[in-house]
């Protein structure tokens, strides 16, 4: 009985006949009063998670949301739906404040968006005890451990929230979080006997691409110009001025190209912002600040100049390409010194020793996927504990690199690992390798071991790159994470005893050109989706809304396989609810009969 009013719910509010990846299973879990953490990829409909049981239930829900560009694109959609809902943050004005609290007490909404340091104000927890609260969802939960750990504490303090209201469900949501981190955010949220649901992180969608730093903006200029000429993309810098020099450069170059950084004024971040939002072809070049705000699926490509810091924040980034499920493109150039600066970033930060060992770790596997000759996707889907074949739609897979055979280096670092007693990080083993004469390795006696000084020929460099790409390909193990030390395993006695040969990746590598279709150039009915698009445009500029809230590429490219002559057939397609039928049904459907007569 409660499944049939729930697909009933996300039928006539939404559009879609069927719950997808574990949607439903989230739902009940939710509504059954269990704690429960959900990891779905971007674009996999994490907000049905909470929205649904909100309708479904008595009592208000609050979802905890970490940027108000990010809560005010939530409440515009939903309004789009039907559906009433408001926000409280801190650019409100007192009159704004008390209509949203108004329409709380009142029961006009039940959805309301709050940041966690708006949530704990002792003014905010006060009004919202005198509400019913039946579900507080915390969107973007990596943020309680990641950011929790470096500079918005207010997420560790979530867990406060179990002793206010004792009474909600709580639903952690995100789309990347590996096992050490889906523990923390379980312990940070005093979560007990939680349910887990972990959907597959694999974005095929989503091709791959990550080359050797030469010429970065030349690279940037010929990679979009090659496949997405006419498309919308976001390019990710690690600094502001950075940011600034790429934006200037790329408009010489012909693109419509903005800045995007947490050093610009609140007006000029909405002007990028809404430019973004509301106009086709766009480019945003941004450091992270430009984020978790982001709501469009018809971004196109994500492009990294800089090395992410982490694989969660790399997968994270490049997860806002494609959230349509449309063909999609995650670029990236790097180089050594990217590492460099990062590492000076963590070691700079004001976080605990204990996180900065594994800042450093994630860094290095980082840097692994950028090394590595096998198959990109089947590392990062190893990486979140998932297996995988092949993709054929990474560059390592499309365009295979050229290897050379390290088999005799790689015996001599598992052996230095072996030497040394497999309780040492990649520093000191790589240092008795190269027959350092630090005070660790004189200290521990490993100038006397056989293997001291027979990897001296080559630099640290090399050593490092063999080490990662033996550590990607599990012929190498972590033994203590705390420590990072090395340790070796079954594939490494193989190794060792010459049953098999290690090949690694040889550097600069160059990727063929590979041109991408457009959504309309692919479809049988080209013509009409690119009249359905400017259809779209033309009420998307009356109504003052982004085009994607009032209808998905996903949805016109339905339009176009369905091709519907009537209201009732109309509602067939995916993406269209009660609410958008009656709004937009009859403009749709008149160009939908232009075309077919």
């Amino acid at each position: 009985m409660r499944q049939t009013e729930l697909k009933k719910i996300l039928k006539e509010v939404y559009g879609h006949d069927d719950f997808r990846f574990d949607q439903l299973a989230i739902i009940e879990s939710v509504l059954d009063k269990k704690d429960t953490i959900a990891i779905m990829p971007t674009g996999g409909g994490k907000s049905v998670c909470y929205q649904v049981p909100a309708l479904y239930s008595k009592g208000v829900t609050i979802v905890v949301s970490p940027l108000i560009s990010l809560m005010e694109d939530q409440v515009r959609n939903l309004s789009e739906n039907g559906i009433a809902s408001c926000y409280l943050n801190s650019e409100q004005s007192y009159e704004q404040k008390q209509e949203a609290k108004q329409m709380l007490l009142s029961g006009e909404v039940k959805i309301v968006y709050i940041s966690p340091e708006g949530l704990l104000s002792a003014g905010s927890l006060g009004f919202l005890q005198e509400l019913d609260i039946s579900l507080i969802a915390i969107d973007e939960a990596h943020c309680v451990s990641q950011w929790g750990h470096e500079f918005r504490n207010d997420y560790r303090r979530l867990g406060e929230l179990k002793e206010t209201f004792p009474s909600a469900s709580f639903l952690a949501l995100t789309a990347t979080a590996d096992h050490k981190t889906r523990v923390d955010i379980a312990r940070q949220l005093k979560m007990q006997n939680e349910n887990m649901f972990v959907s597959s992180f694999d974005r095929p969608n989503i091709t791959y691409e990550i080359h050797e730093r030469e010429d970065e903006l030349k690279q940037l200029d010929a990679f979009i110009k090659d496949k997405h000429q006419y498309d919308t993309g976001i390019v990710y810098c690690l600094s502001r001025k950075k940011v600034e020099r790429i934006t200037d450069e790329l408009k010489k170059l012909g693109h419509d190209a903005y800045a995007y950084h947490a050093g610009m004024s609140s007006a000029q971040k909405k002007k990028t912002q809404k430019k973004f939002n509301m106009h086709e072809n766009v480019i945003v070049v941004a450091t992270i600040a430009f984020g978790m705000g982001i709501d469009r699926p018809d971004v196109r490509f994500v492009a990294h100049l800089d090395l992410p810091k982490s694989i969660e924040a790399y997968y994270q980034e490049t997860g806002r390409a494609g959230r349509d499920g449309e063909k999609s493109s995650a670029w990236m150039v790097y180089g050594l010194q990217d590492t460099m600066k990062l590492s000076m970033m963590i070691e700079s930060s004001e976080a605990s020793e204990e996180y900065k060992k594994i800042a450093k770790f994630k860094l290095d596997a980082m840097l692994s996927l950028c090394e590595t000759s096998s198959c990109r996707r089947q590392y990062l889907l190893s990486y979140f504990e998932q297996k995988s074949e092949a993709c054929n739609n990474c560059d390592t897979c499309l365009y295979p690199v050229e290897k050379v055979d390290a088999t005799v280096d790689a015996q001599k670092l598992l052996s230095s690992i072996f030497r040394t007693g497999q309780s040492f990080g990649a520093g000191h083993v790589i240092d008795v390798l190269r027959g350092s004469k630090n005070n660790k390795v004189l200290q521990k006696g490993h100038d006397k071991l056989s293997v001291y000084g027979i990897g001296s020929d080559k630099d640290k460099k090399y050593w490092s790159s063999l080490l990662r790409q033996l550590l990607s390909e599990s012929f190498v193990q972590i033994n203590n994470w705390e420590y990072r030390s090395l340790g070796l395993n079954e594939k490494s006695k193989i190794l060792l005893t010459k049953q098999d040969n290690f090949f690694m990746r040889k550097q600069k590598v160059v990727v063929p050109k590979k041109t991408m279709k457009n959504i309309s150039e692919s479809h049988e009915h080209g013509e009409l989706f690119e009249k359905l698009r400017t259809l779209r445009m033309e009420i998307a500029k009356e109504h003052q809304v982004p085009p994607y809230i009032i209808f998905g590429d996903k949805t016109l490219h339905d339009m176009c396989q369905i091709l519907p002559r009537d209201k009732s057939e109309f509602l067939l397609v995916s993406g269209v609810g009660q609410s958008k039928l009656e709004r937009y049904g009859d403009e749709f459907l008149n160009e939908i009969r232009l075309y077919l007569d």
